[in-house]
């Protein structure tokens, strides 16, 4: 009787099997009907895309620029009409007088920007004195240092054992360098800054003034500039070992093939055409700032803003900043390696055996290897 019952069990489950089978078969399809999506093949792997920036919203994005240049280049109103705001130095203390530094000096400026719902904090660093000594020798060094230092105080955030959730990033993203409308070639100091700081930072030259140039003058200078650049190795942003498809190698080709951007700042505006334009009024007429037919400063601001501004961060992060942490934990390992800690001092104890006294704890819970990480120039 159990036979034949286990037999009858087997037989009835094969029934329902086939009769599933038989149900889950295609049926056949008219000609010209869609087949209808269900809507449970959908996972929901695209909604990462929103959730990450809501999120981004929710924190904001920082953004580190700094402007070197001579005085008199128009840094300033550059930087105003980047970003269509009273965001450099001058601009937040138009009364004070100011005089040209004897050195180098380092002054930055930072504002919260807001547009469509999206906050920036925005630091724009400027250098009164570069290039305006009669002896300009090594007058980079002190941007040099100022850079390497912001890669320190991140670094050090890094290590610490009860580091923020979140570390604050003083670090310089781009430099915008300015270069005199001389219409000839580069200067000494030009080729000595290029080539020492776009080792360590972002640079993005730019002719300063360029309305002071015919546009065959413009266009022969920044030939020349670009085959000096090449000359002397100075790799500027964007730069060519970076990118990261052909894509990408295309889009910043052309960029590259237009550097140094050859710009004019403005913040007044003016009515052409029945439009609000900004730009600079002279005699024989208005220079358009915004208009690519009269300057690049168009260019300029879809780089640094629209299309780039991530990757230039990117690059800061993960190459400029890197580089610097690499370096900086290789010197403390071979400092730590060639000079190692004492070893506790051995007292006896009461019945002769020897006893340890423990190690002095560090102030900031860091390890005693780490002490080595402190920055000198």
């Amino acid at each position: 009787f159990c036979l034949l019952q286990q037999c009858l069990g087997t037989h009835e489950v094969s029934c329902d099997l086939y009769m599933v089978a038989s149900s889950t078969e295609p049926q056949p399809q008219a000609k010209g009907e869609k087949t209808p999506i269900s809507d449970t093949s959908y996972v929901g792997i695209d909604a990462i895309l929103e959730q990450m920036r809501r999120k981004a919203m929710k924190q904001g994005f920082e953004f580190n620029v700094m402007v070197v240049g001579q005085s008199g280049l128009g840094k300033s109103t550059l930087m105003n009409t980047l970003f269509k705001s009273k965001v450099s130095r001058k601009s937040v203390q138009p009364n004070v007088e100011e005089r040209i530094p004897k050195t180098v000096e380092i002054k930055s400026v930072s504002h919260d920007v807001e547009e469509k719902g999206v906050r920036m904090k925005l630091t724009v660093i400027d250098t009164p004195g570069f290039g305006d000594q009669i002896n300009n020798e090594n007058c980079w060094q002190p941007i040099m240092k100022f850079i390497n230092d912001q890669y320190e105080t991140y670094l050090q955030e890094e290590i610490n054992i009860n580091r923020k959730k979140r570390i604050p990033d003083t670090r310089v993203h781009c430099c915008i360098y300015f270069i005199p409308p001389t219409g000839h070639c580069l200067r000494p100091l030009d080729v000595e800054f290029m080539r020492h700081l776009s080792k360590v930072v972002n640079i993005v030259p730019v002719i300063a003034k360029a309305d002071t140039l015919t546009l065959e003058e413009r266009d022969s200078f920044k030939k020349t500039i670009r085959e000096e650049l090449r000359a002397n190795g100075i790799d500027v942003y964007p730069q060519k070992e970076f990118d990261e498809d052909a894509e990408d190698r295309m889009i910043n080709d052309k960029i590259r093939e237009m550097i140094p951007f050859a710009v004019v700042g403005s913040d007044q505006e003016y009515q052409v055409n029945g439009k609000r334009i900004l730009g600079r009024k002279t005699k024989w007429g208005t220079i358009e700032v915004e208009n690519i037919a009269h300057c690049e400063f168009a260019y300029l601001r879809d780089l640094l803003i629209r299309t780039h501004m991530q990757n230039i961060k990117d690059i800061t992060c993960s190459i400029h900043y890197e580089t610097y942490r690499v370096r900086r934990l290789n010197e403390s390992n071979i400092l730590f390696t060639s000079n190692p800690p004492d070893h506790p001092a051995v007292q006896p104890k009461a019945n002769g055996q020897p006893e340890e006294q423990p190690a002095t704890p560090q102030p900031n819970g860091v390890a005693a290897q780490h002490e080595a990480l402190s920055h000198e120039m």
